[in-house]
């Protein structure tokens, strides 16, 4: 956990790490499985350039889950996203008016979903694909709460 690491201030511990889940690489592993059945015959042309879709739609998604940080600590909630170009959210937990998870049918089987921060002045910072979410937000705001 490099940024989260780097950037913990005196006395500040970590309490709980988000995860980027394993379901994100689904639609590029389909693709690439795809492009390799429509490797045969005429239809080669056409399976390399499905297969490079799904190549590219893996490096996404590898790239996306290697520069994700998601983090409760005893004092904020941080959360990074972006490998060149960085975003960044860290709130106080006085600060934090609440977190929301969205899970769709797939997320709720898989347990996987978007947690949206919610911060005083920051408006809504989503941040896509997290594991076990509801977790994370019920660590979260029981930190909260015991900070409060």
């Amino acid at each position: 956990m490099g940024y989260v690491d780097t950037n913990l201030v005196t006395n500040e511990k970590v309490v709980k790490i988000g995860k980027v889940h394993w379901g994100i690489y689904v639609p590029g592993a389909i693709w690439a499985g795809l492009g390799i059945l429509f490797m045969t015959g005429d239809a080669r042309p056409i399976g390399v350039f499905v297969f490079l879709i799904g190549a590219l739609l893996l490096v996404r998604a590898f790239l996306y889950a290697y520069s994700t940080e998601l983090a409760i600590t005893d004092k904020r909630v941080i959360a990074k996203f972006g490998l060149v170009r960085r975003q960044t959210v860290e709130l106080l937990h006085s600060k934090v008016e609440g977190l929301t998870v969205d899970q769709g049918i797939l997320g709720r089987i898989l347990n996987f979903g978007t947690v949206v921060v919610n911060g005083t002045g920051s408006g809504r910072t989503p941040i896509r694909g997290i594991s076990e979410p509801l977790e994370f937000r019920k660590m979260a705001l029981a930190e909260i709460e015991n900070k409060a």
